[in-house]
């Protein structure tokens, strides 16, 4: 979503409250005293806060201001880290060590704060032997129990069942 900022004669009330090139408050003067200091400076008048009593407006090259606001958004946008969804798939019938093998992968992926997807999936005859699919996850959820907790129910979908777990974030450390 683009913002759109009042510039020099678009600014349509009778006061504003000036802030110089040099970023110091001048005060609060008319529209047209701010112009007139804008047009000597031979910068621009831009409206920074139009909902203030009365509206702020800043002596500043209208291009110079638009890049910083542009920085600004970029900077904020670097705090954030975008979660993603791992998977690790296994089978009702995995071997101890597969089955560890996954579970190291998803501590890691719990460490970087990412969300994991466990999927049983079952082949051929193993659909008969759903409760060894619940045992395993319910396994899982016990071996990750202060790192992680269930954000998703197990729920079979055709010949799979599935859960997500998400870490679990210290308000300490974060």
């Amino acid at each position: 979503m683009k913002k759109f900022y009042k510039i020099n004669q678009f600014i349509n009330t009778a006061t504003v409250r000036l802030i110089g090139p040099d970023n110091k408050q001048i005060g609060v003067v008319t529209r047209e005293e701010a112009l007139k200091m804008a047009k000597e400076a031979e910068m621009d008048l831009v409206a920074v806060a139009e909902n203030a009593k009365p509206p702020v407006c800043k002596i500043i090259e209208f291009k110079k201001f638009k890049y910083q606001e542009q920085r600004k958004e970029r900077q904020a946008k670097k705090g954030i880290r975008r979660v993603d969804t791992k998977q690790i798939i296994y089978t009702p019938f995995i071997g101890e060590n597969d089955y560890k093998v996954g579970m190291n992968r998803a501590l890691r992926w719990f460490k970087e704060g990412n969300r994991v997807k466990v999927i049983v999936k079952f082949v051929g005859r193993q659909i008969t032997k759903k409760e060894f699919g619940f045992n395993l996850i319910n396994r899982f959820a016990k071996e990750v129990e202060g790192i992680a907790k269930i954000e998703a129910m197990p729920k079979f979908e055709r010949k799979t069942l599935g859960s997500i777990f998400s870490p679990i974030v210290n308000k300490n450390s974060a």
